[in-house]
């Protein structure tokens, strides 16, 4: 094996092992992805991606495919399926949580390995194991199709893992404020694993945000029946039933000038309490109803507690407003 040439064999049209496995579902158009529309350039990808010289292809494919397999994605800046490809090809990679590792290599600028191989166009991908070329495809392909794929070079598993830490890159890029990056990932999660409620829950909730209400509505029905009470999917559908109301009670200011005039009015104190909840005023809206529960917990039948309560459900039971909540709530209760 010589520096120029690091891999013997041939591949592609030459006759190699490589040519009776290219084909990997042809070259179908791709579905649409999920779009939050405008979106912040993804954060780097770690490890598990990364751009590869010539110089540099031995240690970054040959020797790290002996330790997991390594999938090369050979493309260029005037191909256009090439830029169908590689978006969906990282996405694939990141749900996929470590099975796989993602390695880019521009044909312009690096010719020659492309060459050795026998590519004759692209985008093309050829996966590599224990320093060798095993499987591939060429063309912009499905994305149910590049999941396959990986789950065949990088071994099924349980999934678990792979589920957990997908999961929680697309938190991350979340809290982060790349959204595009998170619904990307949930979506690439759900191709994978469809049942997986913390994905469901995760992408539903961005759609919602994204004022994607059907969007959500429809994902939260394809939860399996079994799960579909699970506490993160009540949540996101608290949380959408109590948007809803809001959206019915009309301007805040009105309500706003009705306390002025009496503070009392319990009625607008509560549909302000609403409104902020919906404009993720989390801790006025508690207050609000506090200080209704402090006036008159009689009130509507103890209204304001058990919207107050539904309040806790839609924001989760470990968010920082109902911790603070909960201990204020107990604090006029049992005092």
């Amino acid at each position: 094996m010589s520096d120029n040439k690091p891999f013997g064999g041939s591949f592609g049209s030459s006759g190699g092992q490589y040519a009776t496995t290219v084909q990997y579902g042809g070259t179908a158009p791709a579905p649409a992805k999920v779009s939050l529309g405008d979106a912040p350039a993804a954060p780097p990808a770690g490890d598990v991606i990364k751009d590869t010289t010539t110089a540099a292809f031995a240690a970054d494919v040959i020797q790290e495919s002996r330790r997991q397999p390594v999938l090369v994605d050979f493309w260029a800046p005037w191909c256009g399926p090439c830029k169908q490809l590689t978006p969906q090809l990282e996405k694939a990679v990141r749900a996929a949580g470590g099975k796989v590792k993602l390695v880019k290599m521009n044909i312009d600028d690096h010719p020659s390995i492309a060459g050795q191989l026998g590519i004759q166009s692209i985008p093309a991908v050829i996966a590599f194991k224990d320093g060798q070329p095993v499987d591939g495809f060429m063309g912009a392909i499905p994305e149910s199709q590049i999941a396959e794929f990986i789950t065949k070079v990088g071994g099924k598993g349980n999934g678990a893992p792979a589920v957990a830490e997908a999961l929680a890159a697309a938190t991350e890029a979340r809290e982060a404020g790349d959204m595009q990056t998170a619904a990307d990932i949930f979506d690439a999660i759900l191709a994978q694993a469809p049942e997986t409620i913390e994905a469901i829950a995760g992408l539903g909730d961005l759609l919602f945000e994204a004022g994607d209400t059907q969007g959500a509505e429809a994902l939260l029905a394809t939860a399996p029946e079994a799960k579909k009470d699970a506490p993160v999917l009540a949540a996101l559908r608290a949380k959408m039933a109590l948007a809803a109301q809001a959206a019915e009670l009309g301007n805040p200011a009105e309500f706003e000038r009705r306390l002025a005039e009496n503070p009392k009015d319990h009625q607008a104190r509560f549909d302000l309490a609403m409104i902020q909840n919906a404009r993720g005023e989390r801790t006025a809206a508690a207050d609000n109803l506090l200080a209704i529960i402090k006036a008159d917990r009689a009130w509507n039948e103890d209204g304001a507690r058990t919207q107050l309560l539904q309040f806790f459900e839609a924001w989760g039971m470990t968010d920082e407003a109902t911790l603070a909540a909960r201990r204020k709530l107990s604090a006029l209760l049992f005092s």
